[in-house]
């Protein structure tokens, strides 16, 4: 059964930084890609990152150069390094997986998501 939690929300102040956290179980990491999705109120949920299970990485261009997706294999979590935060990036995160080694436009299971309000 997989499930995937969230964590490492909150409140910040324009410019700050978090990272949020996202533990996988039912499945092994690394044999799957993975993806950080966001969704404010009144606005379609977009990906602001994803990784494959061979490390391969993107970014929209709203999130380039600020945000990291990383993951550790061993600890079965998946990271997201938020820099030089701004409040049009408030909004609830998800992550996801897509049960798939390669693909990363298609994902099949979500977590809860956790808050980020930049103000």
């Amino acid at each position: 059964h997989v499930q995937l939690v969230e964590s490492g929300g909150g409140s910040v102040q324009p410019g700050g930084s978090l990272t949020l956290s996202c533990t996988a179980s039912g499945f092994r990491l690394d044999d799957y890609s993975m993806g950080w999705f966001r969704q404010a109120p009144g606005n379609a949920r977009e990906a602001v990152a994803t990784i494959d299970s061979g490390g391969y990485y993107s970014y929209p261009a709203s999130v380039k150069g600020r945000f990291t997706i990383s993951k550790d294999n061993a600890e079965n979590t998946v990271y997201l390094q938020m820099n030089c935060l701004k409040s049009e990036d408030t909004a609830l995160y998800y992550c996801a997986t897509s049960k798939s080694a390669y693909e990363t436009t298609q994902f099949a299971d979500w977590g809860q998501g956790t808050q980020v309000t930049v103000s």
